[in-house]
């Protein structure tokens, strides 16, 4: 089943031959976004920004896409939050201008970079708050011999799961670190 927003897809310079090809392609960008937890339709907006030779305008964006402006400016709020698309400083006709990233191995470091480290910050958070409470438990006299067992084995859980995070850490933190990570896909 077509999308209605696809036909709408700008194709002045634009063979339909290859407005066809492009198509499948911004499908498919919107449906691997869509798997990351990214709305379809912000996936295709990417996708036809990505093809875009030039900045656009929340107006273009939202003709292209038939959207609600409201909606609209959700999806570029989050697309910009995520790095996918950036606001540019000069304006046309006194209107903001957004062009895509379109390195996907920067969009990739950025999107789940961001992912993970959020992930990390919250999960080592709890831990590291949660750990010495069940070392308490543990050391405490007053614990009953099972309760004991029981806190030593969430403890080792915990130690086991912040050793991951601190892991992670380092893979989120070589990832930010630059395109060197990158160096054999380039």
């Amino acid at each position: 089943m077509e999308k209605e927003w696809i036909e709408t897809i700008p194709t002045a310079s634009v063979s339909p031959q290859r407005s066809e090809l492009r198509k499948k392609v911004i499908e498919s960008i919107a449906t691997t976004m869509d798997l990351y937890g990214v709305n379809h339709t912000f996936g295709q907006l990417y996708g036809i920004m990505y093809f875009e030779d030039r900045p656009m305008t929340l107006e273009e964006m939202k003709d292209y896409m038939n959207m609600s402006k409201s909606n609209m400016s959700y999806a570029v709020r989050s697309l910009t939050e995520s790095q996918m698309i950036y606001k540019l400083d000069e304006k046309r006709d006194r209107k903001d201008q957004y062009v895509a990233e379109t390195d996907f191995f920067r969009t990739f470091r950025n999107f789940f970079g961001a992912k993970l480290q959020r992930e990390v910050d919250v999960m080592l958070g709890s831990i590291r708050e949660v750990a010495p409470e069940l070392s308490e438990i543990v050391l405490s006299a007053e614990t009953l011999a099972e309760e004991r067992e029981e806190a030593l084995r969430d403890l080792h859980k915990m130690r086991h799961a912040e050793q991951y995070y601190v892991w992670l850490q380092g893979f989120v933190d070589r990832l930010q670190g630059g395109d060197e990570f990158f160096t054999e896909g380039k």
